[in-house]
């Protein structure tokens, strides 16, 4: 049997940042987790990684765009 890693953070300051294949999908399901009265959010990332989100902590969701992060200065690309 292979062994697996679990990393656990309780009430941290800091952000998780995970790269997914549908945004629409983790907000739906973090909806409906907070719809239900909190406990875990499972999402799973782009590597298969599965990620546990206690809802009842969470402070903000940013999906980022199609566009991905706008640079600074000229070279950035135009907004859409």
């Amino acid at each position: 049997m292979a062994a697996t890693k679990v990393r656990i953070a309780v009430q941290s300051a800091r952000e998780l940042e995970i790269e997914v294949d549908d945004g629409d999908a983790v907000v739906a399901q973090l909806e409906a987790a907070v719809d239900a009265g909190g406990g875990i959010a499972w999402v799973v990332d782009s590597d298969g990684t599965r990620h546990g989100i206690a809802v009842d902590k969470l402070a903000f969701i940013e999906i980022e765009g199609t566009l991905g992060r706008r640079g600074v200065g000229f070279g950035a690309p135009p907004l859409a």
